[in-house]
């Protein structure tokens, strides 16, 4: 059964660290690309990382110095750390994996999207 699975989160003061991971079972994670998306409360959930099969990254602005992503194929698991954490980064977190090997994933065109994601884990920033 292929699965996902995001965890690490937690609570965390503003400035502060935290460092996601997200497993893989089922499936092989280096056929894949990787991509770390976040949905906060009321808001659309928006891509925050993407790594290729290659190890190219990508990130959104808000992000862009202060998170890295990053794989470990033999452990079948991807990373997301985050640093300088701030209150507009409190989010349920969710990995996902898309077979088209670039990034930013499309999430908008069902031929293009992920086809499988984690279920998330939340991100609370105290300021």
């Amino acid at each position: 059964e292929v699965q996902l699975q995001a965890f690490g989160g937690g609570l965390v003061q503003a400035g502060g660290s935290l460092t996601l991971s997200c497993a893989a079972s089922g499936f092989t994670l280096d056929d894949y690309a990787i991509g770390w998306f976040r949905q906060a409360p009321g808001k659309e959930r928006e891509g925050v990382s993407c790594i290729t099969i290659r190890g190219q990254t990508q990130y959104s602005d808000s992000v862009q110095g202060r998170f890295t992503i990053s794989r470990d194929n033999a452990q079948n698991e991807a990373y997301l750390q985050m640093q300088s954490l701030n209150a507009d980064d409190t989010a349920v977190y969710y990995c996902a994996r898309n077979w088209i090997d670039s990034c930013p994933f499309n999430t908008k065109d069902p031929l293009l999207a992920p086809d499988y994601w984690g279920q998330g884990t939340q991100v609370t920033v105290s300021s």
